[in-house]
């Protein structure tokens, strides 16, 4: 599975991965703009204008049109915003390809921006930003990374704030488009079963987005610069059932060269039923529902996080908390054996080649790999990597960010903030 990327003369880099598979394809553009670019008063803004490419646009005036054109293809469609970029995806057989690039193209090149409807997309976008308040599973992440991040625009939240939300006009997605959305900063992938001819099928991409303007991009980021020094603890309190919180330390960027050490590092903790710590968080102790360990990076920074779920108990808490420090100390002294680096090797692959049966993950992987990491690395080079690596190696990664002063708590339940300090972060 071997992508081709073309570039057009405005800049736009298109990728075609022909999958040999069913005459379907997927098609998503993917732009270098999310919550990371924004400050604190357009916070909100590239979620919004995500919803807003949907409302309508010059040959698809509202989004019934939009909705009754893909549908009527049989086809489906979706978008999301994160903090380094936003994805707009489209799924349908590939001979209705001309109609889902066109309504693509229009949707980001020519979109209405009704002053009616963005008056009622707010209360959608409120109603949105109270469901993550309801949901403390999802909620625990992002206060785990305002910890983490707080000061910086990676610390704000994706879908901005009630007030943000509210102050928005016309004119507020009319400057963030000209500032990030460009055919420079944009990738377009589309992948699936092409029959052996892509050629028509950047014949209409060319068609569809070559009069979209080449502008500098203006929008950028600040990195950010990392200084803690002791553990740090943020509490939140909610009547919940169940306490959620996510326990971790800070690590890397997502092109440093530990991540794949890492990644097998976070596979033997927390990846799967047979991890270390299912096993001895759930299924000895009974202490939670769910628990996993995974990584999340960006340019700069990242870190090295395990999500629980645990008994609303502030004695139960604490304990999952030390049982799950306990297997991380473990794998600074190589606490570890053959056997289980071999099998989250196998189940990184495993898992990593799966993904590839559908089209709309690996349209997700081949374009974030070039939007990002500027590469496009194949899954079979990235399982290389994940096979060279040593136990030395991962032994080496967990020395170099399981530190104490690098360690942070964020925690969602009934409690008071004195529930829970640093104290409870001995490692």
């Amino acid at each position: 599975m071997k992508p081709h990327v073309t570039t057009l003369s405005n800049g736009l880099r298109v990728l075609t991965i022909d999958t040999k598979s069913f005459p379907t394809l997927t098609t998503i553009l993917l732009i270098g703009a999310g919550s990371r670019y924004e400050n604190a008063q357009n916070n909100g803004i590239a979620h919004f204008f995500e919803h807003m490419a949907f409302k309508g646009s010059k040959r698809y005036p509202d989004s019934f049109t939009i909705t009754s054109t893909i549908e009527g293809l049989g086809g489906k469609y979706n978008a999301f915003t994160s903090k380094d970029h936003t994805g707009y995806w489209i799924k349908s057989t590939s001979d209705n390809f001309g109609t889902v690039i066109g309504v693509l193209s229009d949707m980001i090149l020519e979109p209405l921006l009704l002053d009616q409807e963005i008056e009622k997309e707010k209360g959608v976008i409120i109603e949105e930003i109270n469901m993550y308040e309801d949901t403390p599973m999802w909620k625990s992440g992002d206060l785990f990374e305002e910890l983490l991040y707080k000061g910086t625009s990676l610390g704000y939240e994706i879908a901005g704030t009630k007030d943000t939300v509210m102050s928005f006009n016309r004119q507020t997605f009319l400057d963030y488009m000209h500032e990030l959305y460009h055919p420079d900063n944009a990738v377009l992938v589309v992948a699936g079963g092409f029959g052996g001819n892509t050629k028509s099928y950047l014949d209409q991409i060319e068609k569809a987005f070559g009069s979209w303007a080449r502008l500098p991009v203006s929008g950028s980021f600040e990195n950010v610069i990392e200084h803690q020094q002791k553990p740090a603890v943020l509490s939140y309190h909610k009547k919940t059932e169940q306490t959620h919180f996510c326990l971790g330390f800070r690590s890397h960027g997502f092109s440093h060269p530990s991540k794949y050490a890492s990644s097998i590092l976070a596979t033997i903790l927390g990846g799967g039923m047979s991890s270390r710590l299912f096993s001895e968080v759930r299924e000895k102790r009974g202490l939670c529902y769910y628990i996993s360990t995974g990584r999340t990076s960006y340019a700069d920074v990242g870190s090295f996080v395990t999500s629980a779920g645990v008994t609303n108990s502030v004695e139960k808490t604490k304990e999952a908390i030390k049982v799950i420090l306990k297997e991380h100390k473990k794998m600074l002294h190589g606490e570890f054996s053959k056997e289980e680096l071999l099998k989250a090797k196998a189940l990184i692959k495993g898992r990593t080649l799966l993904s590839m049966e559908d089209s709309q993950n690996v349209a997700s992987f081949f374009g974030n790999e070039l939007l990002l990491q500027k590469d496009t690395r194949t899954p079979a080079e990235i399982i290389e990597k994940i096979e060279a690596v040593t136990a030395e190696q991962v032994v080496a990664v967990a020395q170099d960010i399981f530190k104490q002063e690098l360690l942070n708590l964020s925690i969602i339940g009934p409690y008071k903030k004195s529930d829970f300090t640093e104290h409870d972060l001995a490692f």
